[in-house]
């Protein structure tokens, strides 16, 4: 079962609305697809970042991959990870590395005959999401419809939003907003959010204490993900869960955060990380450390991994990722009534559209 050398395509989808956070706004978003083949079984993997990532693969990578073992995972990914020492892993070489890995694992399902979950283990069946958008950029009632969307229509009961509007400059803005979200998605409803790094460590304090009164749970990223000593002081001053780790390319990175008490709760994202083999490796290392792991965005590329930990709370289902994997695959899954069930079909259980999405490819 050797494998053929890797197929990349890249596609460049616009957002449905303008869309910002804290400290950056964009109007599009770029999926780079990697595809593993041997014999007759292809396995589809994806990582979101600049087209460059595809060009890593097809020049650095996929002339590693060519050869080896579709079954030997490690090897291939070690091999992987080996390669890039000059490079620099961070960034593009990780995202690369990651689209190869989880098309890895798609297709060593599939060969078994077996959905991805189950080639894992599973330790739940259905696995918790939580409904991620409310940018800075939607007025009132686009937020209002967003969340009502997800709590009263679909009843996922946890939703987060976005703040720290301008570099942590409209406070007011902030806290109103999310007034407004408490207001729309009532009492019971679990209320998160996201500040991706905007706030400076004492502001991020009185932020946390003012969020307090509308009972929110979980703030994410409230001073930058790199400064793991304002993460702490920020977490040791407040209530509420503080969050990190979507920026973790590879696990030294995990290992640092969770040693220097960053977290409550430690994200992780297979598409940046290294694939679902370090994803894997990193939830365990924060297992060890008795701390729960929450998955980052691509909620498609997370679910059948995330089945498989005992240490998961929950998985973010984060809307501009969302709406571009129900367009580009068969077989996207449902969150109606806050989980997701991943363990049907082959690999994944994800098909890629290709004829339809070919208007958005770019490379």
């Amino acid at each position: 079962m050797k494998l053929h050398r890797p197929v990349v395509s890249v596609y460049t989808v616009p957002t449905d609305a303008p869309e910002a956070d804290g400290t950056l706004a964009w109007d599009s978003t770029t999926m780079v697809i990697a595809e593993v083949t041997t014999g007759d079984e292809t396995g589809t993997g994806w990582t979101y970042g600049p087209p460059t990532v595809g060009d890593f693969i097809r020049d650095q990578l996929a002339p590693l991959v060519e050869g080896r073992s579709a079954l030997d995972i490690p090897s291939v990914h070690d091999a992987m990870c080996r390669s890039i020492r000059n490079a620099g892993r961070p960034g593009v070489a990780a995202g690369a590395i990651s689209a190869v890995d989880i098309a890895l694992w798609d297709l060593k399902a599939r060969l078994l005959g077996l959905p991805l979950a189950r080639l894992l283990g599973v330790c739940r069946e259905r696995v918790p999401v939580y409904g991620s958008g409310g940018f800075t950029t939607y007025h009132d009632t686009h937020l209002a419809a967003q969340l009502n969307g997800w709590v009263h229509g679909q009843h996922i009961p946890r939703v987060k939003i976005k703040i720290g509007e301008s570099w942590g400059r409209a406070v007011p803005r902030d806290l109103a907003r999310v007034h407004a979200a408490r207001q729309v998605i009532g009492p019971e409803a679990e209320l998160y959010v996201d500040a991706n790094g905007a706030y400076t460590r004492k502001q991020a304090v009185r932020v946390g204490r003012a969020l307090a009164e509308h009972g929110v749970g979980w703030f994410e990223e409230p001073v930058s993900s790199d400064d793991l000593t304002g993460l702490r002081l920020v977490r040791d001053a407040l209530v509420c869960d503080v969050t990190a780790g979507e920026y973790g390319y590879g696990l030294p990175y995990f290992a640092r955060m969770i040693a220097a008490g960053s977290v409550d709760c430690l994200q992780i994202d297979a598409t940046r990380c290294g694939g679902i083999t370090e994803f894997l490796r990193a939830a365990a290392l924060a297992q060890a450390h008795g701390l729960e792991v929450s998955t980052h965005c691509a909620p498609h590329a997370h679910a059948a991994a995330a089945a498989s930990l005992p240490n998961l709370r929950h998985m973010e289902w984060f809307h501009d990722h969302v709406r571009i994997e129900d367009m580009f695959f068969d077989g996207a899954l449902d969150p109606t009534g806050g989980t997701v069930r991943p363990t049907y079909g082959l690999g994944h259980g994800l098909t890629l559209r290709t004829d339809e999405v070919e208007e958005y490819r770019v490379g």
